[in-house]
């Protein structure tokens, strides 16, 4: 199966901030932050309220690629894609979500833990499997278990990733790495302490 394009620039950006606020507005200042300190893709997730339109703003900004994260359906899931998602992300396997995908050319990520799971992730279509939540199951010790036994496939752990331990899982065998409160801290957005996630992103991006 050919790779899709926008996995290699996942690859190549090696960390993707997960965010997950109570409201658009810290969303969206928190990535104006990141972007201005130099990262450029992004998860808005549907715990977002009316995160379909927080992506189309920022779908705006040609220079940023955006994805939409803890898609509960088919129908979010296109409505995401139209807003300008090029990549869509679930935590659990769900073959709904795929022929969304595949009509449009976006990458899916499914989530998934076990070798059983990675498995039904690949056979629903997922593009990159998402391992979550991976630091209660192992960290890069697991992620480096399970690529042992499937070679080629793309990981991207989330859930406990932060700058410190990128470089381990990174190491381990993770194509990418998905980070949420690492990068995104809503407590730190609504302080207005932009120093903070600032220096967050640039300790990742070193």
């Amino acid at each position: 199966m050919t790779e899709l394009p926008i996995i290699a620039e996942l690859r190549a950006a090696r960390v993707v901030p997960v965010v997950r606020t109570h409201s658009a507005a810290h969303a969206a200042t928190g990535i104006g932050w990141l972007r201005d300190a130099g990262i450029r893709i992004f998860e808005i997730t549907m715990t977002i309220p009316d995160a379909p339109a927080l992506i189309k703003d920022l779908a705006s900004d040609p220079n940023l690629i955006l994805g939409a994260g803890t898609v509960p359906d088919e129908r979010t899931a296109r409505r995401c894609i139209e807003a300008g998602a090029r990549f869509i992300v679930a935590p659990w396997v769900d073959p709904n979500l795929t022929e969304a995908c595949a009509d449009a050319g976006a990458a899916l990520m499914l989530g998934a833990l076990t070798p059983t799971e990675v498995r039904a992730a690949l056979h629903a279509g997922a593009d990159v499997v998402k391992i979550f939540p991976a630091s209660s199951v192992g960290g890069p010790a697991h992620i480096k278990a399970l690529a042992s036994v499937f070679p080629g496939v793309s990981f991207c752990p989330t859930g406990g990733v932060e700058p410190g331990n990128v470089a381990a899982y990174l190491a381990a065998g993770a194509a990418f790495v998905g980070m949420g409160g690492g990068l995104v801290d809503e407590k730190r957005i609504a302080a207005g302490d932009r120093a903070a996630i600032e220096a967050a992103a640039r300790a990742v991006l070193a």
